[in-house]
């Protein structure tokens, strides 16, 4: 297989884990009645937009077309959230550790493309500068739902 085959499948799949995080803001936006959080979620989905934005592009200039599915694990980590919702889990701390779920499918997705040693330059950086904005936001999901931990 070509590399540029190669960086395509890579760029496909991180397409698809930021739709997975779109779609999973999305609902957690719905399931809480929290200010806080509502801004917040509503702000992860703004980065993942940005995100399939940028490497939609790349795989344009790949000669690819545009990548629009989501992955098998993240319509687990969908319906996960709807069980759990529909049996009284949708307080804040439950809320927010199913976030955490989400986040660390999407760091995992993120370190296997970094693995590639295939990767030209630029898509590397736009990857490196994209988890390192996902694993802030998974720190932060980390730390909201370990204070709501301590104050149950």
């Amino acid at each position: 297989m070509q590399h540029s085959e190669k960086t395509a499948e890579v760029l496909e799949d991180l397409v698809k884990i930021n739709n997975d995080r779109i779609e999973g803001y999305q609902k957690a936006i719905k399931q809480t009645d929290d200010g806080d959080l509502k801004i917040l979620f509503d702000k992860m989905v703004a980065d993942s937009k940005q995100f399939t934005t940028e490497l939609n592009k790349q795989l344009r200039n790949l000669g690819e077309e545009r990548e629009r599915d989501s992955t098998i694990a993240g319509k687990i980590y969908r319906t996960w959230m709807d069980v759990k919702v529909s049996f009284g889990g949708n307080s804040r701390h439950a809320i927010l550790a199913s976030c955490e779920y989400g986040e660390d499918a999407a760091q995992k997705s993120y370190r296997e493309a970094l693995a590639q040693d295939h990767l030209p330059e630029d898509v590397r950086a736009l990857i490196t500068d994209q988890q390192r904005t996902l694993k802030a936001a998974h720190d932060q999901i980390r730390h909201m739902r370990d204070v709501e931990a301590v104050n149950k």
